[in-house]
């Protein structure tokens, strides 16, 4: 995990470096809890393979070892490594709403100590060829990843909220690509609508934002997302930063907040699973109601969730992941905007 120093997941929110809600996540009782998982799922080759390989690439100094009906790890067998390995699990290039190309951020890591690398950009696997390219040239490890715009829909249409879900893969990619590709195609359509709406109610809101502003920063092909918004307004001088742009007008719920196409989000695990991946519930912390998010998406097959950051391990959401058998990640949700990693 590495920091950015200024976009970085030490902050509040979905470690973005800017806060999305200006209310505060709701205490979570640190007392575990007694495990949940129901009936357990046997593997697919696709999801074994994921395994196998993620296994290899997060434990480099462990054999993991799991049987055929569960994702879990039942043995390990320590192994000598004296080379320390350094992973970043969760990073943005500007296939989203990072501000470096995929080749320039293999290059930033690299020159950070960054042995094994994760691209997950939003909604999309666009960047990962030009990372793996990149990365033969430094030595680097690329896990091809993508962080999954869902939502969690509850029986109470008031507690609906956005979740994120980050899915890794084999270097051989996703089985059944091309569905997966029209799964994320739908709803980077829906990150232009929603952007559109978000544009027009700041302009609604007597702040004038010309959508063409909004769309010089995203760049060609790329969908565009909050962050993007937000630059466009630091740019046009309605706000004097991003965390600003986000506390006042863009936080979920907020006065210029929208929705798109986004899947609910236990669709979107077991697709996960479908296609070969490794689930992993994104910046739990951000979350208004992260206990029954995780129960619901335990039972939909969630295989992990973050618990790292840049400022370390946070262990209330370390004693969940225990608690409902999750296997522990993280990263530092890396953006790449100037200074060092």
């Amino acid at each position: 995990m590495v920091d950015d120093g200024y976009v970085n997941a030490s902050s509040n929110g979905n470690g973005n470096g800017y806060q999305e809600s200006p209310r505060k996540t709701k205490d979570i009782n640190k007392k575990k809890k007694k495990k949940r998982g129901g009936s357990k799922k046997k593997m697919t080759a696709e999801q074994a393979l994921a395994l196998k390989s993620v296994s290899e690439w997060v434990y480099l100094d462990r054999q993991l070892v799991a049987d055929d009906f569960d994702f879990g790890v039942h043995k390990t067998v320590m192994m000598r490594r004296e080379d320390k390995v350094v992973f970043e699990l969760h990073s943005h290039s500007k296939f989203s709403d990072g501000f470096l190309s995929p080749s320039k951020l293999v290059e930033r890591a690299h020159g950070n100590g960054v042995k094994v690398l994760a691209l997950t950009d939003h909604d999309t696997m666009s960047g990962v060829p030009e990372a793996t390219e990149a990365a033969r040239r430094f030595g680097i490890k690329i896990i091809p990843g993508v962080e999954i715009s869902t939502m969690f829909s509850p029986r109470i249409p008031e507690a609906e909220e956005p979740v994120h879900i980050l899915a890794y893969y084999s270097s051989g990619g996703p089985a059944r690509s091309d569905e997966l590709e029209k799964f994320l195609a739908n709803i980077r359509d829906g990150r232009y609508l929603r952007a559109k709406d978000m544009v027009l109610k700041l302009n609604k809101l007597k702040l004038p934002l010309k959508w063409e502003h909004v769309t010089r920063i995203t760049g060609k092909g790329v969908a565009p997302g909050r962050l993007h918004v937000a630059r466009a307004m630091v740019e046009a001088g309605h706000v004097e930063n991003l965390k600003q742009a986000f506390a006042r007008y863009l936080y979920d719920g907020g006065p210029a907040y929208s929705t798109g196409n986004e899947p609910i989000v236990e669709e979107a695990v077991q697709f996960i699973r479908e296609t070969g991946g490794v689930a992993v519930l994104a910046h739990p912390w951000a979350l208004k109601n992260p206990v029954a998010i995780i129960r619901r998406l335990k039972d939909a097959g969630l295989h992990g969730m973050e618990v790292y950051r840049s400022d370390g391990k946070l262990a209330v959401y370390s004693d969940l992941a225990d608690a409902y058998g999750l296997l522990k990640l993280g990263g530092s949700d890396y953006h790449g905007r100037g200074g060092k990693w």
